[in-house]
């Protein structure tokens, strides 16, 4: 996956909200054009932009994903009246090395490592475009 020259910036005011420990939903495209939503946790890097999900390779939102290689994506937060919603172009890999990063960026978000089914994967979101109140 190609680094995107500058990452978006967030404010610490976002940067702390996406800290938070809140259940999500993550968007992707089925082969129909129809979306398909789904509750999901997920992490943050603001250094590299990237926003990871574990997930397995046999979920919805992994063929998704997989069917359309650089598939745009979102993931949304949202708590009463705030929001952020991270949108991007997302892959998913099961290279040990990947996963294990996600496992260890989720563990240390959620306090808990996630389920580990076979066929673990994580999809990582190269974000370009941030939005919320």
């Amino acid at each position: 996956m190609a680094q995107t020259a500058h990452p978006p910036r967030l404010t610490a005011e976002a940067e702390a909200f996406l800290a938070e420990n809140h259940l999500c939903t993550f968007t992707t495209l089925r082969p129909d054009g129809s979306p398909h939503t789904a509750p999901v946790r997920f992490t943050w890097d603001a250094a590299t932009g990237i926003a990871r999900v574990m997930t397995t390779v046999h979920r919805q939102k992994s063929r998704n994903i997989l069917a359309a290689p650089g598939a745009r994506v979102s993931v949304c937060q949202m708590v009463g009246w705030r929001w952020l919603t991270l949108e991007g172009t997302a892959t998913v890999s099961t290279d040990r090395a990947r996963v294990a990063e996600g496992i260890r960026r989720y563990t240390k978000r959620y306090w808990a490592p996630p389920p580990q089914p076979p066929g673990l994967a994580v999809v990582e979101i190269r974000v370009d475009r941030v939005l919320g109140n």
